[in-house]
């Protein structure tokens, strides 16, 4: 198991990787690198928010989940 400081420090370069990648498309698209900016953390935002619901939405579904109690 890696420690929690590397799984941010991963977490966090990644995250960098997809601001910037979004960026330049947005860039190649728009011909400006304010709107490639804009896109991305727009983006970014959305990601976040649509993953907190999956997560909660998938919680609640108990198909695939044993008991603790029933091993």
């Amino acid at each position: 198991m890696e420690a929690r400081r590397r799984t941010l420090a991963k977490a966090l370069s990644w995250q960098g990787v997809g601001l910037l990648s979004t960026t330049a498309l947005g860039w190649l698209a728009t011909g400006s690198w304010s709107a490639g900016g804009a896109l991305a953390l727009s983006s970014a935002a959305l990601g976040l928010v649509c993953y907190v619901v999956h997560e909660r939405a998938w919680a609640r579904v108990r198909w695939g989940v044993e008991d603790a109690d029933r091993r």
